[in-house]
């Protein structure tokens, strides 16, 4: 096997699996650990995944989240019922501005459904959606791309962003602490609250799974949000605390999903 494709294999278990032996590897693809060693050093480099003892995982850290190619490919049923609440809070005629992630990218399939809308994005995967779909006003912020997040960050977005408005925002994050929300880059917090700031509403999405969970840098308080939907309950820990601030919590209901 060639060495891409021992990494792409990689990959895949990680997708499968969530985090892979050094020693599980080195068997399995008949190499070196030396081998699978630099492996994992390169995909670590490129922000793929992060090395712990005698592995790697893609679970997220405080200061690492997963590739886009990785979660793209996972929870899918959760992404599917947030982003169909998500979906209720959209009406025909609306300007319409979405972050970058995964989440983000299921909901921006479904806006078609609400049409005619303006959307203003700086994801990815959403503007090759939507770009060639009729009754889609498709406004793109531009910046430096981001294959880790497949978007568009930096100074150029966050200018643009400055330029527009819509009447309302969805974001998603990867870890919520309390009532904080956080992330682990801050290009992205930076665009995340341009976003915010652009909006009259203002609609986060996250996985129940992370809850009780913190990264690197303070991107909000939950209490800044007009709507919070997550995929099923969080924690008692974490319920308690959004109680004891008055926070609102959608719990999306799979049962109101379109086959």
């Amino acid at each position: 096997m060639k060495r891409d494709e021992r990494r792409q294999a990689i990959m895949d278990l990680l997708v499968e699996q969530g985090a892979v032996d050094l020693d599980d590897l080195a068997h399995r693809f008949v190499v070196s650990k030396m081998t699978i060693h630099r492996d994992l050093d390169d995909l670590e480099a490129a922000g793929v995944l992060r090395k712990i003892r005698g592995g790697a995982t893609i679970d997220a850290g405080t200061q690492f989240e997963s590739d886009f190619r990785f979660r793209e490919r996972q929870g899918g049923a959760a992404k599917a019922v947030m982003a169909h609440a998500a979906l209720e809070l959209i009406e025909p005629g609306m300007t319409v501005m979405i972050n970058d992630g995964s989440t983000a990218a299921v909901l921006g399939a479904l806006l078609p459904q609400r049409r005619p809308l303006t959307v203003i994005t700086n994801n990815s995967a959403i503007i090759d959606t939507l770009k060639g779909e009729s009754g889609i006003s498709l406004i793109t912020l531009g910046g430096a791309y981001s294959a880790k997040f497949n978007g568009f960050f930096g100074v150029l977005c966050e200018e643009n962003l400055r330029r527009l408005r819509s009447d309302i925002s969805f974001l998603s994050v990867p870890a919520v602490s309390g009532t904080q929300v956080f992330h682990m880059d801050d290009d992205v917090v930076r665009s995340k609250r341009a976003m915010m700031d652009a909006a009259t509403k203002t609609c986060l999405l996250v996985n129940h799974a992370r809850f009780d969970r913190t990264a690197m840098h303070l991107f909000a308080d939950l209490s800044e949000f007009d709507a919070v939907i997550t995929d099923a309950a969080p924690s008692d820990q974490a319920l308690d605390a959004l109680s004891a601030h008055e926070i609102s919590l959608t719990i999306a209901n799979p049962d109101e999903n379109p086959a």
